[in-house]
């Protein structure tokens, strides 16, 4: 029996078993044996021959990967934003290796990844959905382009397809320590009443896995699934950004319908509609952040400024300046809305906002 087979039995056992307070220990292990057989399907084997990959080398301030199924409008959106052309035909899967193009977009350069269409079983490797995964793990943002003509089936499916490889769209990491011991059995604590799983169910998972010597504290109101995700440790946590194409085809209502739910932007790619805000949108989901440099007695250099994170401290900043200027540093000025006035003198662990500027003093 293959590990495809074995999955589906699992999936089918899971999908008969009924969900009460008697079945959850039996749910939980099935759940536990899926995600196991699922890493090692992930997993390449040991002796593959050498087939193409999608391997593109990283660049600019941040990487976005373009998933969706076949003739979404993935390709004409790369060339209307980018400067790169990629192939768009009205048959699917015209394209069939990963294209990059770059957004210049306020000073910054972010990498789009055009991959080619996922279909459904694509986790298990249909249709090279395997590298289309693997490229998607990579990226700091999963732009899923969707079909607003096909209502929300699409999203269901690439959601599932996605969630199955061990990425999680749009979720926070779980607050859940856990770390194997040599020795000394089983050390299970929480820091608040947990409704959802017991000490029980976690010793019965934990034993799926082989391991008999950990130590487990829950920090917030966690399920099983998410404490097989801890444990597991391969898990990817991205932010997602839900692209309706082809909104011209649909009613108006219809329109207002989607671009109202949350995490949803409504584009059209051939009539060039809302692509603006699809890339105002963009610079929010990737958290970037532009700070200025200013030298001594001379204004500030407002064309070539630094792109960095939301949350970036100064010592940040000086690393991004020079990697010997954090050592030396002895204070800076800093202007701009994360300050209580203009200029502030601030230490290295001073957080910056959008649009600062700042001056490096050194010692």
């Amino acid at each position: 029996m293959g590990i495809l087979e074995k999955i589906s039995e699992i999936e089918k056992e899971i999908a008969r078993t009924q969900k009460n307070k008697a079945t959850e220990y039996h749910l939980g292990l099935l759940k536990a044996k899926l995600a196991k057989y699922r890493s090692q399907l992930l997993e390449p084997p040991k002796k593959s021959e050498k087939g193409e990959g999608f391997d593109v080398l990283k660049s600019g301030d941040a990487r976005v990967a373009l998933i969706g199924f076949p003739s979404v409008g993935k390709s004409t959106l790369l060339s209307t934003l980018t400067a790169t052309e990629s192939e768009a035909a009205s048959y699917e899967f015209t394209t069939l290796t990963c294209i990059p193009g770059v957004i210049d977009y306020k000073g910054a350069n972010i990498q789009l990844l055009d991959l080619p269409g996922i279909i459904e079983g694509a986790s298990q490797g249909k249709g090279r959905g395997r590298q289309v995964i693997a490229v998607a793990r990579t990226a700091d943002l999963v732009l899923m382009m969707l079909d607003a003509t096909k209502q929300d089936v699409q999203r269901g499916l690439l959601e599932k397809e996605l969630e199955s490889v061990g990425i999680r769209l749009n979720k926070k990491k779980p607050n859940i320590y856990f770390k194997v011991k040599k020795g000394g059995g089983l050390s299970f604590n929480s820091t608040c009443p947990l409704t959802r799983i017991d000490e029980k169910l976690v010793q019965m998972i934990l034993h799926e896995y082989k391991i008999f010597n950990a130590e487990v504290l829950f920090r917030e109101d966690c399920n099983a699934d998410e404490l097989i995700d801890v444990i597991s440790a391969n898990r990817v946590y991205l932010p997602c950004l839900y692209v309706y194409n082809k909104i011209d085809q649909i009613s108006i209502e219809e329109v207002d319908r989607i671009a109202r739910q949350p995490n949803s932007v409504v584009v059209s790619c051939n009539m060039k509609l809302n692509l603006d805000y699809l890339l105002e949108q963009l610079w929010e989901y990737l958290s970037l952040i532009r700070v200025y440099t200013k030298k001594p007695g001379d204004p500030p250099d407002f064309d070539d400024g630094l792109i960095l994170r939301r949350g970036v401290t100064v010592e940040h900043v000086c690393h991004a300046i020079h990697r010997t200027l954090a050592a030396a540093f002895k204070y800076a000025l800093v202007w701009g809305t994360s300050t209580k006035y203009s200029p502030q003198r601030v230490g290295v662990h001073h957080i910056m906002h959008d649009e600062d500027v700042i001056q490096v003093v050194k010692k």
